[in-house]
């Protein structure tokens, strides 16, 4: 009998916002908060084994067709500003020195997100992928799953054979999407000639809060790719619209003998759907009253998008907090405040604690909310999220609590994690059904748990640093004539 296939798998994902508050350095991913961490070796396979990862997707894969998966390492840490040199050298460097003890193996796997920049690299994954590249030759091949977001850059698709994204957003398909890519890399450790390779670009940039493929025109060009896809998995990366470097934006990547007309007969799709990449957004009054005019018998629920730590928010501006004062059966997660939720659990549960709460990221029109906050609960923050985006994994929000403000329940946490599964309101003892307002730091993860129990959906724009429209950021290096929204103004015309 032959020796079975012996694949590198590994992963290093981050989404990064130029414009935030907050950078990534490397106790951000090693404390991990939320779903992140870093994991080494088995650890690593422990950690993920099942859950809705990319990772897990293409172990399960390997393990499926008897190859030998060695685990590399999986690092994550939540959406902010830059990654570090250090953490990026140090989270890369892991990586390249157990693929090095690794080889000679006969395929690579990466867990990417797309749309890394670090202090020192407008491209952080095509930086990986040359490394990785480098170390295994031209003839081991190399596939990477990408976040929906990914900011795909003519470098990425050069170094990487394939490039597999997801294709939902909320990202219930993960998992899937990792066995799709290890699928790829199966065909094409079977040798012969690799397929060809095209990209094409969009022509404007596309806003988070509209790229939902639960709703049009997202759901119809995700269905449209499907039907034209052949022998090679496509993609459409609706991109990352915060990332100030040349090649942010939307793209679609095809493979194969008819990869050109491909990509572009899908970038054509995306263009002509232009006009519909829109909806209402609310000010933080207007959305609470319209709220409490919709609701009937389940929660309406609030997206505070700006503020979204899944896009680089620091989850603690208050714009929405200060609306829902006094509105009794509402509640709003997760307001991050490691100072707050000690404080909190230093009191106690009953305890009254005068506290200035939230915005220590110093957000424009944004301030902290002075008053006294009753202790009506307490966590550690460590809870497993049942729910579709996360699908089993255990997440760390640390020391939390629950806060009553005049009605108000507010879920305070000490580590940063977008409320993308009703088990962060119930690990404080919120029950989610029972309240007619719940407001969530999320921009469109949080549907996936959400929308299934809630009366409506509305969008909210609070202070935050990520603007509903990318217009309104300061870019400074993208190119000429590339729409800032769709059917706004060109960039630098």
């Amino acid at each position: 009998m032959s020796a079975p296939l012996r694949i590198a798998i590994g992963g290093f994902l981050h989404e990064t916002n130029t414009f935030a508050p907050s950078p990534a350095t490397l106790e951000r991913f090693v404390s991990g908060g939320g779903a992140g961490g870093l994991f080494e070796g088995e650890d690593a396979v422990a950690r993920l084994r099942g859950v809705n990862q990319g990772f897990a997707g293409a172990l399960a894969h390997a393990e499926a067709e008897g190859w030998e998966a060695v685990p590399l390492l999986w690092s994550a840490a939540s959406p902010s500003a830059h990654v570090s040199e250090e953490a990026f050298e140090t989270i890369t460097g892991k990586m390249l020195d157990r693929l090095k003890a690794a080889l000679p193996v006969h395929g690579v796997y990466l867990d990417l997100h797309g749309a890394m920049v670090t202090d020192h690299h407008d491209d952080g994954e095509g930086e990986i992928l040359a490394r990785v590249r480098a170390l295994v030759g031209p003839g081991v091949p190399v596939v990477s799953s990408l976040d929906l977001h990914a900011n795909v850059t003519a470098r990425m698709v050069a170094e990487a054979d394939m490039l597999v994204s997801y294709r939902t957003y909320p990202h219930v398909d993960m998992r899937e999407t990792g066995a799709r890519a290890a699928r790829a890399l199966g065909a094409l450790m079977k040798g012969g000639p690799r397929p060809a390779k095209a990209m094409a670009r969009a022509p404007f940039l596309l806003p988070i809060a509209w790229q939902s493929t639960d709703m049009e025109p997202a759901r119809g060009l995700y269905s449209a790719m499907e039907a034209m896809e052949g022998d090679w998995p496509m993609s459409l990366n609706m991109g990352f619209p915060a990332a100030d470097f040349p090649e942010c934006g939307a793209t679609a990547l095809a493979y194969g003998p008819a990869a050109e007309a491909l990509a572009a007969r899908l970038m054509g799709m995306v263009e002509a759907a232009e006009p519909d990449f829109a909806g209402r957004v609310f000010t933080p009054g207007e959305a609470v009253a319209e709220a409490l005019r919709l609701h009937r018998t389940r929660p309406v629920v609030i997206a505070d998008t700006q503020d979204n730590p899944g896009a680089g928010g620091d989850s603690d501006t208050m714009g929405m907090v200060r609306a829902l004062r006094g509105v009794e059966r509402a509640a709003i997660g997760s307001i991050f405040d490691p100072a707050a939720a000690a404080a909190a659990h230093a009191a106690g549960a009953g305890a009254r604690i005068r506290l200035a709460l939230g915005a220590k990221s110093g957000i424009p029109g944004d301030a902290p909310l002075e008053a006294e906050y009753e202790v009506a609960a307490l966590s550690d923050g460590r809870f497993v999220c049942p729910g579709p985006f996360h699908g089993g994994q255990e997440v760390a929000m640390g020391p939390s609590a629950r806060l009553m403000l005049d009605g108000l329940a507010i879920v305070v946490a000490s580590a940063k994690a977008q409320m993308a599964d009703l088990a962060m309101f119930r690990q404080v003892g919120v029950d989610p059904l029972a309240m007619r307002i719940l407001c969530v730091k999320s921009s469109v993860h949080f549907r996936a748990d959400f929308a299934p129990v809630a009366e409506a959906i509305l969008t909210a724009a609070a202070p935050g640093p990520m603007p509903v429209s990318p217009a309104s950021l300061p870019w400074r290096r993208l190119p000429k004539g590339l729409r800032l929204e769709p059917l706004g103004k060109a960039f630098g015309g």
